[in-house]
């Protein structure tokens, strides 16, 4: 995926959850998504909260599907739009990554406690799809990916994607590695 320019490649950096840690990344294609999730698997460790927000077919699984080849974990990463909940355990010895789509839950942190999350998490990379406003009070640490589609572009396929780091874990992160 090559480094984008201008706006796209903003990145900033910060050490708490006030002033969170920031990269900007432009995304061409479904391809360059799931590379973008292979990437960022790289900086994943056991413990890890990842939020995926977007629109629906924004990529959000295009990208995990990216985190688990990088992780190496086994069976093949689909939406868990109807089952809610995939454990998909490692292959490599790392970390399991457990795969949310909170969509279809409405309740906020209650209704994602039936799932044990807390639990998972220090063992896993927890990935939460529609997680906003219904995860965060796991933990402090955590990084929020938004897929945006470009607007009133010809291409269908361009996304940007804004990656937040929160806490102490990810201010020690450079998101702007992920750019290339």
């Amino acid at each position: 995926m090559e480094a984008p320019h201008g706006p796209a490649a903003e990145t900033t950096a910060a050490t708490t959850t006030a002033n969170p840690t920031t990269a900007r990344l432009g995304v061409e294609s479904p391809e360059q998504m799931q590379e973008l999730g292979r990437r960022l698997a790289k900086l994943l460790r056991p413990g890890d909260l990842v939020m995926l927000t977007g629109e629906l077919g924004a990529g959000k699984t295009t990208l995990t599907r990216g985190l688990g080849e990088g992780l190496g974990v086994r069976g093949a990463v689909t939406s868990p739009t109807f089952v809610i909940s995939r454990i998909h355990p490692s292959l490599t010895g790392g970390p399991a990554l457990v795969h949310v789509d909170a969509y279809r839950l409405g309740g906020g942190l209650d209704e994602m406690e039936d799932l044990d999350l807390d639990v998972s998490l220090p063992e896993s990379v927890v990935v939460v799809e529609w997680g906003d406003g219904k995860v965060e009070e796991l933990t402090e640490d955590r990084l929020r990916v938004l897929i945006h589609r470009v607007v009133g572009d010809t291409d269908d396929d361009r996304r940007e994607v804004t990656l937040t780091g929160f806490g102490a874990r990810w201010a020690r992160v450079d998101l702007a590695l992920l750019a290339g």
